[in-house]
């Protein structure tokens, strides 16, 4: 697919992405040379997520937030800056409790509009890429947000005006009228394509198929028509509560696509959604980083990767997908939403109170979004206990460990699978009566369910408290002696590949002493762990001066 030759007969020119734009001109993350604290984003950005919980916890809901499928106009707010954050608490917030919050005076006017802002009236728009890049700008302040809003309004609905006002309401998020404007330029390659990912946004999958179709024929070389008419057809199916139906769907459009589409970024993204779907999360985290290599304002590829990541306990990885996404704007407030949980989760309360306030100050009546927000700012002055942290993380070790990893019988393994039970963490979290609810899990499969919590020091239903202090006795595992500081150090500290990883926690490895009293032999009689994987873990070990028992 070409990166170059923008013409008016490229309806995208590279990689078409829902909402995305480009990279914001103020770096806005920590994914960068220098720290900087939190995204660093206008409020006027922030684009009202649909759902009323963070797309985190409602993974029906991802594609609402991967799309931004939302009418509402974003609501303006104040703003912070990179210094401010960088010694943010929970005075620079200005405003204890939050219940008696106050407008700040304005004291000055504000900025106008930039001279770069896109003359959507006159200015050529050879293609998809240009429109989605000129985005980022109208959304950058409220003056330039306004300012071109202003200039979509003051075009006609018909001709060359309606076209350009079409255009521009997908710029601001209006895609209804998009969609109805951008219906009578068929003949149109730019035109056509922006209606197709503004119905792709209202879940019209039907209408945009037909769109993605003919694109499709007609540039049957370029990677976006084709991923978009694939993934209409997937999300349709997927709508109608047929996983089976969509997954084979997707499986044979990516079966039947040329070679150089399984190369393309759109590409690895829908066979990174095949094989989250199939369960095989691994090889899906595999696909939406080739993916976000290749093309880095991928949005739903981002997001993605992202939840999944997170889902899977790897936080940095996550890190990684979230603060791309936030350089994109407008930014859904999920994505906001998201980042600073996981911010929360690795004790940076500072950064995800940036989040929760950016939010929070576009969407002031949210109490959810308040909450979220005192409890970050009262985190920042919170005690912190150290042994509770390791005590913890050990817990959080074992429940991201996979169900993949311990012998089922196949009854068992499809009843999990279809309750979207992926790792131990979602098994404590269901009850017997849970289990054995469900069509075709009996008592049997319930035994063997019980025994693999039992091997770790977990049962069904359990309370967090009580895995702590179980997981706490189960494995009493500390060293002394010379080598006791390098003994108790976690596993994560010899940073091994996912796979390495996945099996030594499988065997109750939960530090590297841990590792030490297990053999080769042992390690190799692990699904999945191969001689790759051995000698991976050898050559961390040999860096620290350590071998594995019998070595």
């Amino acid at each position: 697919m070409p990166d170059s030759n923008e013409n008016s007969q490229d309806p995208e020119n590279t990689t078409p992405a829902p909402e995305a734009a480009a990279q914001n001109p103020q770096p806005t993350t920590e994914a960068q040379a220098t720290e900087v604290k939190a995204p660093a984003v206008e409020p006027s950005a922030v684009e009202p997520a649909e759902s009323e919980t963070p797309a985190m916890e409602a993974p029906a809901e991802l594609e609402s937030a991967v799309e931004a499928a939302t009418d509402d106009f974003p609501v303006m707010a104040d703003s912070f800056s990179p210094e401010d954050l960088d010694s943010f608490s929970s005075e620079d917030l200005g405003f204890g409790e939050l219940d008696e919050q106050e407008e700040e005076p304005v004291d000055a006017p504000p900025p106008p509009p930039s001279e770069d802002l896109l003359q959507i009236e006159s200015e050529e728009i050879p293609s998809f890429r240009a429109l989605r890049d000129a985005r980022s700008l109208v959304f950058e302040t409220k003056s330039n947000l306004e300012a071109f809003q202003n200039r979509v309004e003051a075009l006609g609905e018909s001709g060359e005006e309606g076209r350009r006002r079409g255009l521009g309401a997908w710029v601001l998020g209006d895609y209804t009228d998009s969609v109805r404007l951008l219906a009578s330029f068929e003949s149109d390659p730019v035109a056509s394509f922006t209606r197709a990912k503004a119905l792709m946004s209202l879940c019209n999958y039907p209408e945009a198929q037909k769109v993605y179709g003919r694109l499709a024929g007609e540039y049957p070389d370029l990677a976006p028509p084709r991923a978009g008419l694939i993934e209409s057809r997937f999300l349709e199916a997927l709508g109608k509560g047929d996983e089976e139906a969509a997954v084979a769907e997707l499986e044979s459009a990516l079966a039947n696509a040329p070679a150089e589409f399984s190369e393309s970024p759109e590409g690895n993204y829908l066979a990174g959604r095949r094989a989250e779907l199939a369960h095989d999360l691994e090889t899906a985290l595999d696909h939406y980083q080739a993916a976000m290599t290749a093309d880095p304002s991928l949005r739903e590829n981002l997001f993605h990767g992202a939840y999944l990541a997170e889902r899977c306990g790897l936080d940095q990885m996550a890190l990684e997908f979230y603060e791309l996404l936030v350089r994109q704007l407008p930014i859904d407030a999920n994505v906001l939403m998201n980042l600073g949980v996981l911010y929360e989760d690795m004790g940076r309360d500072q950064e995800a109170a940036a989040c929760y306030d950016v939010v929070h100050r576009s969407k002031p009546t949210e109490n959810r979004v308040r909450l979220y927000l005192n409890d970050a700012i009262a985190a920042m002055d919170m005690y912190y206990d150290e042994d509770r942290e390791r005590k913890e993380d050990r817990l959080n070790q074992i429940l991201r460990i996979p169900i993949t990893d311990f012998e089922l019988s196949v009854r068992a393994r499809n009843c999990l699978n279809k309750m979207d039970i992926n790792v131990l963490g979602d098994l404590v979290r269901r009850t017997e009566q849970e289990l054995l609810s469900f069509k075709n899990f009996g008592e049997t499969s319930l035994t063997e369910i019980k025994e693999i919590l039992h091997s770790k020091g977990l049962r069904l239903g359990m309370p967090r408290d009580e895995a702590v202090a179980s997981v706490e006795v189960h494995s009493t595992r500390t060293y002394t002696g010379e080598k006791a500081d390098i003994y108790n150090k976690p596993i994560s500290h010899l940073q091994l590949s996912i796979r390495a990883r996945r099996t030594v926690e499988a065997l109750g490895c939960l530090t590297i002493g841990d590792i030490m009293k297990h053999s080769s032999d042992e390690l190799l009689g692990m699904p999945n762990f191969g001689i790759t994987s051995l000698q991976e873990l050898k050559g961390a070990l040999s860096q620290i001066s350590l071998k594995l028992r019998g070595e």
